[in-house]
């Protein structure tokens, strides 16, 4: 059995999978610490190990051109890709975000309020990391906190994205992902799917997070398979295809994920 066959019937699951954003993704994980440049025959057979087509490769990579999100040049017979001061520009944000280390715990809470016309929203975040804007704050210990409250903190869409974010771990867990190849296309469907969950839901940390929540702590989760996967992952980077010299060696900027 294909060892990416649960990840890959997941990625479908969700929808025609957007060629285009799994690039931003490969971009993101395995090419900007890399020297930031890849060429179109190793995305191919990256991309090709989870069935993109390379004419659904070449579209994607028309699009992301036209949107100025990377730039080619040519080496050869083939294309190198990488990013725009633009594309780089808007990357550092969500980088951080996506790699951030696990919360650990939480000395001090704040509560924090927002004025909106239909009414004052509280919410709860450690001391530090409310968001900007808040009109009031008020820092202290949580003494008491129900399971109602924990529970509204996820919303049917963030729960079930939570959901198939550990179906996707445990189907890692038990996967023998010794081929380079198969770690590599592996990590990028995890932090494709992690991506767009912390990109478009502020994840309770796990002192917040209900009794019944698919996973307690996400981030730690997340971070523990990373970090199996990313060593033998960099071994296909490393890797000579063959007409495709290795990619050039990782930057400091890799050994701080998630820590």
């Amino acid at each position: 059995m294909d060892p990416l066959a649960p990840l890959l019937f997941s990625l479908h699951a969700d929808g025609r999978p957007r060629v285009w954003s799994l690039v931003i993704t490969v971009f993101g994980d395995l090419v900007q610490h890399r020297g930031g440049v890849i060429s179109t025959a190793r995305l191919g057979v990256l991309l090709g190990r989870i069935g993109v087509e390379p004419g659904a490769l070449r579209t994607a990579l028309s699009r992301l051109g036209r949107d100025g999100w990377v730039t080619s040049e040519r080496a050869g017979r083939t294309s190198l890709y990488r990013l725009t001061a633009e594309g780089e520009e808007s990357f550092a944000p969500a980088t951080a975000r996506i790699y951030a280390p696990p919360q650990g715990p939480v000395a001090a809470w704040a509560l924090h309020v927002r004025l909106t016309p239909q009414g004052p929203v509280a919410g709860l975040a450690p001391a530090g990391q409310e968001p900007e804007g808040a009109d009031c704050i008020v820092t202290g210990d949580l003494t008491r906190i129900t399971e109602d409250w924990r529970r509204s903190l996820l919303d049917p869409v963030q729960r079930a994205a939570l959901d198939r974010l550990a179906a996707d771990l445990a189907a890692l867990g038990a996967a023998p992902l010794s081929d380079p190849l198969d770690a590599a296309a592996a990590r990028m469907l995890l932090i494709h799917r992690w991506r767009r969950i912390v990109l478009r839901h502020a994840v309770p940390v796990p002192q917040l997070m209900p009794e019944d929540a698919p996973l307690r702590d996400p981030r730690a989760a997340v971070a523990a398979a990373y970090l199996r996967l990313a060593p033998i992952a960099e071994d296909w980077l490393d890797a000579d295809l063959g007409d495709q010299t290795p990619m050039r060696p990782a930057d400091a900027r890799f050994a701080r994920r998630f820590t």
